[in-house]
């Protein structure tokens, strides 16, 4: 099975391959078009996620300014991807743009309201505008989860050190500093390769908030990565939220309008929502790429001739 995932990825899974379900081990290797060739027409300017890891990079360095510049590229291209959203903040908060990283913070949130991390750092940035009502509306958000948490759940901690954080800015909202936490800022990409993993066997093993949650973290070191967008998007339509799994899918297809993974599942996605005609164009683009057949256009046209997915 060729990989085609990310670049230092590849031999974790492959070891991986044998583990995935047919349809997953399709999208993770023979999902194809992982990004290679070159771009179509309507294809962004920039490379989305060769800038965002130039943006990484600039900002380990502290080249606030530049890796800013290079993660406006990356949300000109890709607009609905919180996590770029949220590197987008850290960049502007350490330069001093207090208000660009609220801003970023804030379309980051709305987008993807998961995550601690930028809900935290959105109330501080308020709280260094003196924006005290918004900040205490983003600290109830995250007692509300705490709270919900009651101390089980895997985030207790961060959620815990997120409210503490909130409260000393707002304590001292003058001199209120905007961090960024060292695990976000310096993942490198065998970090991002470990989450990515994990996040498939935890698909694997349908415990789907925690492969949110391991992707969240793959996405921080690599970006709009094309495969991970997929994934986000399979993780999302087994949970039922089929409006977030198609934002996820068309994402994909923004950065690599050929993955086949995407596209085979985009055309899963309107099978469930009856869309046949729909899924039928995404058939015929898989049947464009696969001239000599492909197991992604396979298992598609099994879904629309069976009006559903076939496995019993």
């Amino acid at each position: 099975m060729r990989s085609g995932l990310l670049s230092s990825a590849a031999f974790t899974i492959l070891l991986l391959g044998a583990a995935l379900p047919p349809a997953l081990a399709r999208a993770s290797g023979g999902g194809g078009g992982g990004g290679g060739g070159m771009p179509s027409i309507s294809a962004p300017e920039y490379d989305p996620v060769q800038e965002y890891q130039r943006g990484t990079a600039a900002l380990q360095a502290g080249k606030y300014r530049d890796a800013a510049e290079h993660f406006e590229h990356v949300t000109e291209a890709q607009p609905k991807v919180a996590a770029v959203w949220y590197m987008l903040g850290q960049a502007k908060s350490g330069s001093g743009d207090v208000r660009g990283a609220v801003h970023a913070y804030e379309k980051a949130v709305k987008l993807d309201p998961d995550p601690i991390d930028p809900h935290r750092d959105f109330a501080v940035a308020l709280a260094k505008l003196k924006q005290k009502d918004r900040a205490g509306a983003e600290l109830d958000v995250l007692k509300a989860r705490a709270a919900a948490c009651n101390d089980t759940c895997a985030q207790a901690a961060d959620l815990k050190a997120a409210i503490a954080a909130v409260e000393a800015a707002l304590a001292t909202s003058a001199s209120a500093a905007l961090t960024a936490p060292p695990s976000l800022l310096f993942a490198s990409p065998s970090q991002g390769d470990a989450s990515y993993v994990r996040a498939v066997s935890l698909i694997n093993e349908r415990r789907y908030d925690e492969a949110l949650a391991a992707l969240t973290q793959a996405q921080q070191a690599f970006g709009p990565h094309p495969d991970i967008l997929t994934y986000q998007g399979y993780v999302w339509r087994k949970l039922g939220h089929l409006d977030r799994a198609e934002s996820f899918y068309r994402a994909a297809l923004e950065v690599a309008p050929t993955h086949r993974g995407a596209t085979e599942y985009y055309g899963e996605l309107k099978v469930i929502r009856g869309d046949t005609a729909g899924a039928k164009v995404m058939l015929a683009r898989l049947e464009t790429q696969c001239r000599f057949g492909c197991a992604e256009a396979e298992e598609l046209r099994r879904w629309i001739d069976h009006g559903g997915d076939p496995a019993p």
